[in-house]
């Protein structure tokens, strides 16, 4: 690797790690021959983190929270959408999120096949929709749209927020229930 210098000191940084999601600090790592360039290896995962010009981290960290007991396939389309975000791929993530809602709503009953807007009249028609929930989904699913239909790009406020809504949407369907404990026998 032209201009990359072996492990020692590089003087002493905190940050997240986009690996593994710990606030850690190191001082150990790569250094380049351009000042601005650096790989820090995380203490905790020991995985490498590249800098550059102090504020561009990659992997980044990757915006919303893990979200328990969802069927696998929901599972990997919403580490998808959180993972674009933290590489910076913002109108990747928005169109993942989009589509969350179309396998959220085939996971409750719809049928595949419906126009977009079927799938979330379904999930409001079902009770999959929180009270006062309708118009942050209805928020996914025009920034989706705007994503999918037009040409304009997505910015991370967008890419984060819908994470964010995509994160709560999951947790009252999915994770919230689970959490119940089930009824003593009678």
């Amino acid at each position: 690797m032209s201009g990359w210098n072996s492990v020692g000191g590089i003087g002493a940084r905190q940050f997240r790690c986009g690996h593994c999601g710990f606030n850690v600090a190191n001082d150990k790592g790569y250094h380049h021959n351009d000042p601005n360039r650096r790989i820090y290896v995380c203490p905790n995962c020991d995985k490498p983190t590249y800098f550059y010009a102090g504020s561009l981290q990659l992997p980044g960290v990757v915006p919303g929270n893990e979200v328990e007991h969802l069927p696998a396939d929901l599972a990997s389309l919403y580490k998808e959408a959180r993972n674009c975000c933290g590489i910076g791929a913002y109108t990747a993530s928005v169109l993942a999120s989009r589509k969350m809602l179309m396998n959220i709503a085939v996971q409750q009953g719809a049928k595949e096949g419906l126009k977009f807007i079927e799938y979330v009249d379904h999930l409001a028609a079902t009770g999959f929709i929180p009270p006062n929930g309708r118009g942050w989904v209805d928020h996914i699913r025009r920034k989706g749209n705007e994503a999918t239909h037009e040409i304009a790009l997505m910015s991370q406020a967008d890419a984060e927020e819908l994470i964010a809504f995509t994160e709560m949407l999951l947790k009252f369907i999915y994770e919230f229930p689970a959490r119940v404990p089930p009824a003593p026998a009678p």
